[in-house]
């Protein structure tokens, strides 16, 4: 199954100058744990939850002066929309993350989680089991 199957189109994004305090408020706002950041389509970063608290909280900073450029992870690693699951699910278990941008010659086009993958496991845990169950002989 090709990750833009799965992969959610509606991308929360904002640019690096974007203050933190502005990507905190969107992330409750839109429920996310992370915000991809572009310039124009192009993804150059990822802010995650975990950024905001590790790189702004957990460093005693005030984050009224910082932006998206000073806390963002920007060795960004992103997948082509025919990339398949478990190649998507390789990349992210490789470097340890739990979101993946997709990227379309170079144009963001969704992004695929970890959640995401889990859901989709389970719901094929459960069609097996369906299986299983519709095959098992009565007692």
């Amino acid at each position: 199954m090709p990750i833009e199957d799965l992969a959610r189109n509606d991308v929360v994004t904002a640019g690096p100058e974007t203050p933190v305090t502005d990507l905190a408020a969107t992330m409750g706002e839109e429920h996310v744990g992370s915000i991809v950041i572009t310039n124009d389509e192009t993804p150059v970063g990822i802010v995650t939850d975990r950024d905001l608290a590790v790189r702004v909280l957990g460093e005693a900073d005030d984050p009224t002066g910082m932006t998206a450029e000073d806390v963002m992870t920007d060795d960004l690693y992103t997948a082509e929309p025919d990339a398949g699951f478990y190649e998507a699910a390789t990349l992210m278990a490789d470097h340890g993350i739990r979101r993946l941008p997709i990227s379309e010659d170079g144009t963001l086009a969704g992004i695929i989680t970890a959640d995401d993958i889990t859901e989709l496991l389970a719901d094929e845990q459960q069609h097996l089991g369906d299986i299983i169950r519709g095959q098992r002989p009565e007692y």
